[in-house]
């Protein structure tokens, strides 16, 4: 019996039909790396130019090299301040990475305990109305007020060990927290409040188990800009017996006119502050799943 005119032919594995499903697009994982590597080339071809144009303004000589060093010079101060030579070890007996390391450990330490105090502060602020009332403006004040203004009442207070430095970073970090997560748990939609409150949760469980994560997003947000103001606070910490410490480096450093230094100094505080942020960020992402990607 033959087939039909019109019956398709019978096909073979190889013929042209697919034997399975077609190749799948890009994972998720290789779309973030392609996206990484163009924002990497992006970045560092702005860093290019950055560089190109301080060292054609340096060429110039728009300003005097005693104000406006070259990449070149400030490149120097950090091998000179990264190892020993000539005898002569680092800046002040210390190496960069040592004067860094003080540094990191200051604003790590006050940085934490503004978390340990300025959570439960905020928690209070946003769910008791009269501790609001009395608390809220002293957090206020405190956030509005420059570091250097009450600097020298800690050195009075404390003397110049570390007490006045740690003392200052948590001043100086804790209002952000504290205000971030009064904020936060005072828009806690009241559905969540109601539905635990229907459930038989008092008001332990209810600050605990519903306000508390809830608010952790904005929280830890506040966490992230508290340490950025415990970075922008530290240099003058360091202005009292700051060395070893980068702040109390760049402030010697400033006293000899030594800008490229001061430079260096600097530098090395953005660039180790952009690795501690990311780290946050990191634990953010961790911490809290749900809020997606920034």
């Amino acid at each position: 019996m033959t087939a039909p005119a019109n019956a398709p032919a019978p096909t073979r594995p190889g013929d042209g039909v697919p034997d399975g499903p077609g190749p799948a697009p890009g994972s998720p994982r290789r779309e973030r790396l392609r996206r990484a590597l163009r924002w990497g080339i992006l970045r560092a071809v702005a860093l290019a130019v950055l560089l190109a144009a301080w060292q054609a303004v340096v060429a110039a000589e728009v300003w005097p090299r005693v104000l406006v060093p070259s990449p070149g010079e400030v490149w120097r101060q950090f091998v000179l301040t990264s190892g020993v030579h000539d005898g002569v070890r680092g800046y002040g007996g210390h190496l960069l990475v040592e004067h860094l390391g003080v540094s990191l450990g200051r604003i790590g330490t006050g940085s934490a305990y503004a978390v340990l105090v300025g959570v439960p502060l905020g928690l209070l602020i946003g769910t008791i109305r009269p501790l609001a009332v009395v608390l809220e403006p002293a957090v206020t004040f405190l956030r509005t007020l420059p570091p250097l203004a009450y600097l020298s009442l800690l050195v009075i207070w404390f003397g110049i060990d570390e007490a006045p430095k740690i003392w200052l970073l948590v001043i100086a970090a804790l209002p952000p927290i504290a205000a971030a997560t009064a904020a936060a748990v005072r828009t806690v939609p009241e559905q969540l409040v109601e539905a635990a409150r229907a459930l038989g949760s008092g008001p332990v469980a209810l600050l605990l188990s519903v306000r508390l994560p809830a608010a952790l997003p904005e929280i830890l947000t506040g966490i992230r800009i508290a340490v950025g103001v415990a970075y922008t606070s530290v240099v003058a910490a360091e202005t009292v017996n700051g060395v070893p410490g980068i702040g109390g480096m760049i402030r010697d450093a400033q006293r000899y006119n030594q800008t490229a230094l001061v430079i260096a100094g600097i530098l090395a505080i953005g660039l180790s502050g952009i690795v501690l942020d990311a780290l946050l960020r990191l634990v953010e992402r961790s911490a809290v799943p749900w809020r997606g990607r920034t």
